[in-house]
């Protein structure tokens, strides 16, 4: 356990005292030298500067009200020692100048100066201290009493110093008043009740530069709690706003005039159309497309009440669609007794986010199921398949085998379903591994094209273009293929026939390793409607009766699950008009394995 008389004293305005509530970080921000300002002083602190001025510009004006009442006694006729004046006049100009220099110019104290053994100390306390001193011997004949003015030091200190400082600055006053008054008695100018009063004055100072000190010290714990807890409230606005401006969905404050207080970017992007919304403070009754939105915030303040679940409004911008928007309302209350809401808090989002957003959530539940009913249609349809070659074997006639050639055919035409929808089941994905993508591309080209019994050399629809160096991308070998072979098949089937209708490009980016590598499968023919584009990469979207419309899901899924990036993009004029599907490849880091390029051979 600490011990706890070791500590200093405990922190006044801007030095220590002692008090019960000392603790380590107490002093590790004051430190324990008994200083005449701490070193916050030493930093500026505004209330000390502005406590500094305030006793230094009172030094003044009472330096100045001493001068002025010493004259106006002349002018009425008081008999007064020159010398009496003239330590008047000298004071009043130091304690002028002090303010002047430190007071008044708003000068920073520094460091050097806090010390009680420094020129301001000196000009300030310690004047005081011999200043009155010698006006209470100087005023002796005249019975004008002084001792009053030694109040202001001992406040001062009890304000500004330690509390050590402080009774030592009683002290002082004290041993000033009693030791003139000890010396008059004894030479019999004065009688012993004059040494009793100015015992209970010095009772006083002391009285005074304890209270002083201890309203000081809890008034500067106070202070530095309240600056404590607004850097906590900085620290937490700016923490909350942070959390809103990266909010998807978009934030408004709204008050009953229709004043926006405060807006988030989501909520900016969605208010705008064709140029950025207006940064808050700003009217929302300003813009006539904003109407549906002024209506439901006037309608929730009437009613004082919005759906927990909210309600669509509508924005109708001109020169654009309607943009529906699912708003969501909470109210603050500023006054308990009032049931008046005085602002409320609006939660925006896109109705189009919202549907695609369940769009996804559906199909991925159709992706479980359909992954279990995939999984239990293998087995019967292996039957199926392994009873028609039976079936095959034993009808010779042309009538049979053509029967059992269509179940065969459809068979197939199963199973590719059953594998394209359990190749996007949910499950473990396997790990990415680093290969050389050029070495792949070129063996699943000629593949395919031995595949499709299609023609090589010059009259061959594809166009390789393979850089002659290895390309390392971060993919799954046989991922990677099923995604390429997906996209020659889509191209081959919408192509025109005819040498040069597909291209194949992998593109490096030389020089520029920092960008991801780009596999681009293009093909001749007219681009695709904008109507069906959007429709793409959805599953189970065909354009043709017999396909399953998961080719291109496929990819994109595959694509994602490594952190790769597929797109379409079309090309219209030019006399080459026609579709381009574009995937991004991540490049490996040091740390991957790599695939030997050997493997992804014909031969292989």
């Amino acid at each position: 356990m600490a011990d706890r008389s070791l500590a200093p004293d405990t922190i006044s305005w801007f030095g220590p005292h002692q008090d019960s509530g000392w603790d380590a970080a107490d002093a590790a921000t004051s430190g324990s030298d008994p200083h005449f300002f701490d070193r916050r002083a030493a930093a500026g602190s505004t209330t000390f500067q502005r406590m500094l001025r305030a006793f230094l510009a009172a030094r003044a004006a009472l330096g100045l009200a001493l001068v002025a009442a010493l004259l106006l006694g002349q002018v009425l006729g008081s008999a007064t020692p020159l010398r009496l004046l003239g330590l008047c006049v000298a004071y009043a100009l130091v304690a002028v100048l002090t303010w002047w220099f430190v007071g008044f110019r708003a000068q920073p104290v520094p460091r050097q100066l806090a010390s009680p053994v420094h020129l301001l100390w000196w000009s300030s306390v310690g004047l005081d201290l011999i200043s009155f001193g010698l006006l209470n011997v100087l005023d002796a004949s005249a019975g004008v009493g002084f001792s009053a003015l030694f109040i202001l030091p001992v406040l001062m200190a009890g304000v500004l110093s330690p509390r050590r400082m402080a009774l030592a600055t009683a002290a002082a006053a004290s041993l000033l008043l009693l030791g003139h008054a000890g010396w008059r008695v004894w030479a019999g100018q004065e009688s012993g009740i004059r040494f009793s009063q100015l015992g209970l004055v010095s009772c006083g100072f002391f009285v005074i530069g304890f209270l002083a000190s201890e309203l000081a010290g809890r008034l500067a714990r106070e202070e530095r709690a309240a600056r404590g807890s607004l850097e906590f409230a900085r620290q937490q606005a700016e923490l909350n706003r942070l959390v809103i401006d990266e909010m998807q969905e978009g934030v408004l404050v709204v008050d009953r005039r229709g004043r926006v207080r405060a807006a988030n970017p989501a909520a900016q992007a969605l208010l705008a159309h064709g140029q950025h919304a207006p940064a808050a403070p700003f009217q929302l009754r300003s813009v006539a497309a904003w109407s549906g939105l002024v209506a439901a915030v006037e309608e929730a303040f009437s009613r004082g009440g919005w759906p927990e679940g909210g309600q669509d409004v509508t924005l109708t911008f001109e020169g654009g669609g309607p943009r529906s928007l699912r708003v969501r309302m909470r109210f603050t209350r500023r006054r308990e007794s009032s049931a008046e809401e005085d602002l409320c808090v609006l939660l925006l989002e896109d109705n189009r986010k919202v549907m695609a957003r369940n769009r996804q959530e559906k199909l991925a539940a159709m992706g479980r199921v359909s992954a279990g009913i995939a999984h239990e249609i293998r087995n019967p349809l292996a039957a199926i398949d392994q009873a028609n070659a039976l079936l095959s074997e034993d009808m010779p006639d042309p009538r049979s085998q053509q029967l059992t050639r269509m179940v065969a055919s459809n068979v197939q035409r199963l199973k590719r379903i059953v594998d394209d929808v359990m190749e996007v089941a949910p499950g473990v994905a396997p790990e990415p591994v680093a290969f050389d993508a050029a070495s792949l591309v070129r063996a699943c080209c000629e593949d395919w094209i031995s595949t499709n019994q299609l023609p090589m050399g010059g009259m061959s629809p594809m166009k390789l273009d393979l850089p002659s160096q290895p390309v390392m991308v971060l993919f799954e070998p046989e991922h990677l293929r099923r995604v390429l072979v997906n996209l020659l098949d889509n191209a081959l089937r919408h192509a025109p026939s005819g040498a040069d209708t597909v291209r194949v490009r992998l593109d490096a980016h030389p020089g520029h390793e920092e960008r991801p590598v780009l596999l681009s499968v293009f093909s001749l023919g007219e681009p695709i409607p904008a109507d069906i584009e959007r429709h793409l990469f959805e599953p189970f979207f065909s354009t043709r009766s017999r396909g399953s419309g998961l080719g291109l899901y496929i990819c994109r899924e595959l694509c994602e699950r490594y952190g790769a990036r597929i797109d379409y993009r079309s090309h219209r004029g030019g006399g080459r008009g026609g579709n381009e599907f574009r995937v991004q490849l991540r490049r490996p880091s040091l740390a991957e394995g790599t695939i030997p390029a050997d493997l992804f051979s014909p031969t292989a």
